[in-house]
Parts: structure tokens; C-alpha cells; sequence
């Protein structure tokens, strides 16, 4: 028997729980001892089950909902999957603190990446029967689309771990490309295929959001070279970085504009407890893209992947500040849990943890630039991790569906 949305949605919203929690122990072993747990197995259960448990998760059961409106069995025919998707997230969860990269955790991962394989596939035919003539269709394509994508760079690297080639270079593309296309294909394309179904109902100009579309869609390739301006990459490849930083913020620039000339029709399709979540999730995608913009001058891109706080606070800043805050916002604005004061009150608790630990991580990175330390700057990112964890944990026990 297939769970429901509300069901769903409370065991993604505990996998964040979880991912919150090892963030604190992570974070308790940089600033203390903790001899019996490996820094960086852990690490790897960490990203591997915030990536799978919890966005992936909420992603998929979001777009399973959003088919759900043309076909009623939805959560029924995609129950398997959404289910399998959980124990190879679980698996990993369990096995990458043990042994790292092992047999059984890269048997859970590759598991994962064939789940999407196949849920990419449903998906994509169940678009192609129901023939839906919108433009959040486009960005749900290229979501399934990148998702595959990513799964290169974890095969590539799996090559490289298998054949113990340890090329410095390799290792980081190969990282850096399944990174890319995960939170700026995946994640980033199946949020604004949400937002989209929204704004699209409002009658606004479709071909404005048809130039949206492709302005990101196109840019994505080459903008995984951000990433990678440490690179000797020729200058063809440089310029096509640079134009496709400059299409995706002129592409969101053109979305705002829509959104704040319809601000009333687009209020109207979102909840105001929810519609503040929305809003920060869309002030950290624009700090986002003016750090892209700002990464494609080599020196300032070798300079800040050169400090792990900055990469850190980054990756943060699209997982937490984007993402995450998204996932959120949309489920509370669009009503698909039954919440109270108390569960917006833990959202605060949530949305400050996740400030203070980007101040911080700033700080720290600005400071390793000019070789200044920063005094009990580990315990202070502690505290923001266990701000966050109490949120979450505040935040779960007043969920009801």
C-alpha cells in the first residue's frame, strides 16, 4: 500500500533531521576529540544521504505529487521506486561511516544512480502519455536530464578509486562534475519546474518563460567550468563560461521582473506562511549567481577553491540557502502538510543556524586568505550546527499529516 504525500513528505523532512544531526557530530569532532568515528568516512555518509535521503527524496515525491494532478494512481505506481530510492539512501547512510568508499557503500550508490535511471524513464514517459503542453514540462526534462548526467562523474571516479590513479586534477573534475550537474542540474531545474507550474497558470507571457528556460538550460554545460576555471582550459571553453554566468543571471533577472509586474497572481498561488521561505530561498540563488559571475575571473576562482571554508560555505549556500529553504517553502506554501505557529517558529530557528554558519564559513575563508585565525571559530560553527538541529528537530515533532 502506497504511502501518502503527507507521509512521504514527514520521512524526507526526518532524513534532514538526520543529515542535520551528523552535521553536529562532524562539526563537535573538528572542535574536540572524537577518536572512534573517521572524519572523513562520516563525511562521505553525510553528503551522500543529504544528497539521496533528503533532496533527491523530497524531489522526487514533489514530482510525483505534481503528476499526481493528471493521474490518480501516481503514488501508487511510483511507490517502488520512491521506497528503493529511501533504502539505497539508508544503505549508504549506514555503510560510508564504516568503511568509505567499500564495496557495500559504492553498491548503495550505484544503486541510487540506477534508481534515478529508472524513475528518469517513468517520469519522462508518463510526460510523453499525458502530452502536457507547458513550459515546467521543459524544466522537468532537463532536471531527468542533468540527473543522469551527474552520474559521469561518480562513474569516472569510481574508475579512478578502482584503478588507483591518483591524479589530483581527475579526482576534483570528476567531484566537481557530479556536484554540478546534481545541485545546479537535478535540483535546481526540478525547483523551478515547481515554481514554474505555479506562475505559468497566471497567463503570463509564455515565450518570456520559454527565454528563461533555454538561458539556464544552455548555460548549464559549460557553466560546470566554474568549477573548474583552475583547469588550463582553452579560451573558447573560458568565453562560454563567462556567457553562460552572464545568461543565467540575466535569465533570473527577466524571471523577477515577471514576478514582481504579476506579485499579486503569484501571492495567490502560495500561502504567505511559506511565501517568506520562498523569498530567502530566492535572495541565496541570487547571491549564488553573483558568485558565479564573480568566479569567472581565474585568479578570484583559484584563489577561493583554494580555501575549503569558502567551498564549504558555497556548497552550504546551494543546499541549505537555495535548496533546502525551497523544499520547505513550497511544501508550507502550498499547504501539503498541516502545520501551526509552532512549525514557522522552528523554520526560524532553522533559516538563523543556517546565517550564522554562512557568516562563519565566510569569515573563516576571508581570514585563511590573509592568514589570520579566527579565535574559537569551531566551536562557533558547532553552535550554528546544533541551531540548525534544533530547529529541525522542533520542526519535525510539530509536523502532522
Amino acid at each position: 500500500m502506497s504511502f501518502s504525500l503527507g507521509k512521504w513528505l514527514h520521512i524526507s523532512f526526518l532524513n534532514l533531521l538526520i543529515v542535520s544531526f551528523i552535521g553536529v557530530i562532524l562539526r563537535y569532532k573538528i572542535a574536540f576529540s572524537l577518536p572512534f568515528i573517521d572524519q572523513k568516512y562520516l563525511l562521505h555518509g553525510h553528503s551522500h544521504f543529504a544528497f539521496s535521503g533528503w533532496i533527491t527524496q523530497a524531489l522526487m515525491i514533489l514530482l510525483v505529487h505534481h503528476l499526481s494532478k493528471y493521474k490518480e494512481d501516481a503514488f501508487k505506481k511510483y511507490h517502488w521506486l520512491l521506497l528503493a530510492n529511501l533504502i539505497a539512501a539508508y544503505g549508504m547512510l549506514l555503510s560510508f561511516p564504516l568503511q568509505g568508499y567499500g564495496f557495500v557503500s559504492i553498491s548503495f550508490s550505484t544503486l541510487s544512480i540506477f534508481i534515478s535511471y529508472f524513475f528518469a524513464i517513468r517520469f519522462w514517459k508518463d510526460l510523453n502519455i499525458l502530452n502536457i503542453k507547458k513550459i515546467s514540462v521543459l524544466w522537468f526534462r532537463a532536471a531527468l536530464v542533468f540527473n543522469a548526467l551527474s552520474s559521469l562523474g561518480a562513474f569516472f571516479l569510481a574508475f579512478l578509486l578502482a584503478n588507483k590513479i591518483n591524479n589530483q586534477n581527475f579526482y576534483l573534475a570528476a567531484v566537481y562534475f557530479f556536484l554540478h550537474f546534481q545541485y545546479n542540474g537535478w535540483f535546481f531545474f526540478a525547483g523551478m519546474g515547481l515554481f514554474i507550474s505555479q506562475i505559468e497558470n497566471i497567463g503570463t507571457n509564455q515565450k518570456a518563460l520559454k527565454i528563461i528556460f533555454w538561458s539556464f538550460a544552455l548555460a548549464c554545460l559549460p557553466a560546470y567550468f566554474l568549477s573548474a576555471l583552475w583547469l588550463p582550459i582553452p579560451f573558447l571553453i573560458y568565453f562560454l563560461v563567462v556567457v553562460a554566468a552572464v545568461a543565467q543571471f540575466i535569465g533570473w533577472i527577466f524571471l523577477i521582473k515577471i514576478i514582481i509586474k504579476n506579485t499579486d497572481a503569484v501571492n495567490s498561488f502560495f500561502l504567505k506562511k511559506g511565501r517568506w521561505l520562498l523569498l530567502l530561498s530566492a535572495i541565496a540563488l541570487t547571491i549564488k549567481l553573483l558568485l558565479q559571475l564573480g568566479s569567472t575571473i581565474p585568479s578570484l576562482s583559484r584563489l577561493a577553491f583554494g580555501f575549503r571554508p569558502i567551498v564549504i560555505g558555497y556548497l552550504h549556500l546551494v543546499l541549505l540557502g537555495v535548496t533546502s529553504i525551497f523544499i520547505i517553502g513550497y511544501v508550507v506554501a502550498k499547504d501539503f502538510l498541516s502545520i501551526n505557529k509552532s512549525f514557522i517558529k522552528s523554520s526560524y530557528v532553522f533559516v538563523t543556524g543556517i546565517i550564522i554558519n554562512e557568516i562563519l564559513l565566510m569569515i573563516q575563508g576571508v581570514a585563511g586568505m590573509i592568514y589570520v585565525g579566527i579565535p574559537f571559530i569551531n566551536e562557533l560553527l558547532l553552535g550554528a550546527a546544533i541551531i540548525m538541529f534544533g530547529g529541525l528537530l522542533w520542526m519535525n515533532w510539530r509536523i502532522k499529516y
